[in-house]
C-alpha cells in the first residue's frame, strides 16, 4: 500500500476532517466549516486517497473513524494548533506584545494553582492569548518535550533529559469531609478513623495513589468501599454529595475551596510531590520566568509545602516511587 502520495497536505483537508471528528458527521462538520456537505465529504476523500488509507467508516449516512483515523487525528489536532499558535506569535511579534503562551498542568494543578499563580503576573507580562491545557501528568511531560506547550507544572515524576525542572515542592496530602461530618470537629484526623468509612481517591497507581495505599496498610487500614477518580475536583463534589471522604493532594482544596467542604491534616504524612518544567535549554521568556516563579509562590502557600532543591529529581526517587521515610507517622 502507497502512503503519502503528495509531500504536503491541503489545510482545508485537515480543517475538514477535523470538523468531522468534532461534530460527529460530514453533515454537521459542513455547518462548522460554512461549506457544502459534498465539498467537505470531496476534502475527505482526497485526504484519504493522499494518505493511502480510510480515516472515516461509513454506513450509508453514519460514519465513524477508523483506528487509523482516530490516530491521525490527534496529528492532525497537534498540527492545527501549532498553526493557530505560529499566527497568535506572528501577530504579537508584529504588535511588540509579549507572545503567546501555552501552559500544560494535571486538573488539579491548572484549577488550584494556575488561576491564582497568572493573577499575580504583570498584567504587561500577559499574552493576548494564553492557552491552558488540562492533561494527565504524563502527557503534561510529553507536550513541554514535544514543546507544544512552552511550561508545564506537574506531579513527579519528572525527570528526563530534554526537561529543565526549575522547582519542586512537596505538601502532605489531606482529607476532605463534609462540613457536618464528626470527624470535622477534629484538627487533625487518623486514618484509622477511616476503616469504616467509603474513601475518594485518585485512580493511576504509578503516582499519588500508591503513596496512599502505602499509608493506609501502615496504619492498618483496608477500605472495603472506595471510588477512584481521575481529578481531585470529581472527589471533592463526591465528599459533598455525601459519597464519601477524600483523600487528596491539597492544591484543589486550597485553590478550589466547596462551599460545605472542609480540609483536614492527617496523622500520616503523605507526599504529594510536583513541579515546573520547560523545553530544556530553552531560554525562558519574562512570561514564563514570572508564571513559574508566581507558581512556586501559589505552591508555598499551601499548609505545609515546602521546596526541594530542583537538580535533586534523582533523590527524591524513594519518596516518589514508595519506601520513603518522609511517610512516616506524624506526632498527635
Amino acid at each position: 500500500m502507497s502512503i503519502m502520495h503528495s509531500n504536503s497536505f491541503d489545510i482545508r483537508q485537515l480543517e475538514a476532517f477535523a470538523a468531522v471528528m468534532s461534530a460527529g458527521s460530514v453533515t454537521g462538520a459542513a455547518r462548522l466549516l460554512g461549506r457544502s456537505q459534498p465539498a467537505v465529504t470531496r476534502l475527505i476523500q482526497d485526504l484519504e486517497a493522499d494518505i493511502g488509507y480510510a480515516l472515516l467508516h461509513r454506513s450509508g449516512p453514519r460514519i465513524s473513524p477508523t483506528a487509523r483515523g482516530l490516530l491521525f487525528h490527534a496529528e492532525v489536532e497537534r498540527h492545527l494548533a501549532s498553526l493557530a499558535h505560529i499566527r497568535e506569535r506572528a501577530n504579537a511579534i508584529g504588535l511588540d506584545e509579549p507572545p503567546s503562551l501555552t501552559i500544560a498542568a494535571t486538573p488539579s494543578l491548572a484549577a488550584g494553582v494556575l488561576p491564582q499563580a497568572i493573577s499575580a503576573v504583570a498584567p504587561d507580562l500577559i499574552p493576548r492569548h494564553l492557552h491552558v491545557q488540562a492533561l494527565a501528568a504524563e502527557n503534561v511531560v510529553q507536550a513541554v518535550l514535544a514543546r507544544s506547550a512552552d511550561l508545564g507544572i506537574s506531579s513527579l515524576p519528572l525527570e528526563h533529559p530534554g526537561l529543565d525542572v526549575h522547582w519542586i515542592a512537596e505538601a502532605p496530602c489531606v482529607v476532605a469531609l463534609a462540613a457536618n461530618d464528626p470527624l470535622a470537629d477534629d484538627e487533625m484526623v487518623r486514618l484509622s478513623d477511616l476503616a469504616e468509612r467509603r474513601i475518594i481517591t485518585l485512580a493511576n497507581p504509578y503516582r499519588l495513589r500508591h503513596r496512599i495505599d502505602e499509608a493506609l496498610e501502615r496504619a492498618g487500614v483496608a477500605p472495603q468501599r472506595m471510588i477512584d477518580v481521575n481529578a481531585s475536583l470529581t472527589a471533592l463534589t463526591m465528599v459533598r454529595a455525601g459519597l464519601g471522604v477524600a483523600i487528596v493532594e491539597p492544591a484543589t482544596v486550597c485553590g478550589v475551596p466547596l462551599e460545605g467542604i472542609v480540609m483536614r491534616v492527617l496523622d500520616h504524612t503523605i507526599p504529594f510531590l510536583f513541579g515546573a518544567i520547560s523545553p530544556a535549554a530553552m531560554p525562558l521568556t519574562p512570561t514564563v520566568a514570572a508564571v513559574i516563579d508566581a507558581a512556586r509562590a501559589v505552591a508555598l502557600a499551601m499548609p505545609g509545602c515546602r521546596l526541594h532543591e530542583a537538580g535533586g529529581v534523582e533523590a527524591l526517587a524513594d519518596t516518589v516511587y514508595g519506601g520513603s521515610p518522609m511517610t512516616e507517622d506524624v506526632p498527635s
